[in-house]
């Protein structure tokens, strides 16, 4: 899986837990999880589980406090997915 397929899978599970006052074209590379996409706390650890899910990797409490934006929580995947 490369990169930009990553990108589209972290998307998709992004979307469906953003708000309704929130398109998924808002979601880009530079978005704040919180503070631009409107992403509660309860649903960013339902994104952290989907992730784990998706990609077959754990997520630690240290790397969810780091997964602000989009390209932060890439940054995280593609580490864990290079430790395996």
């Amino acid at each position: 899986m490369n990169k930009e397929e990553r990108y589209q899978k972290l998307q998709e599970i992004i979307k469906v837990y953003l708000p309704e006052d929130i398109s998924e074209t808002d979601i880009t590379s530079e978005s704040h999880l919180i503070n631009e996409l409107n992403i509660n706390s309860a649903n960013l650890v339902d994104i952290v589980l989907d992730v784990e899910d998706a990609f077959g990797i754990a997520i630690e409490n240290d790397d969810m406090d780091q997964m602000e934006t989009v390209k932060n929580a890439l940054l995280i995947i593609d580490k864990k997915l290079s430790d395996k």
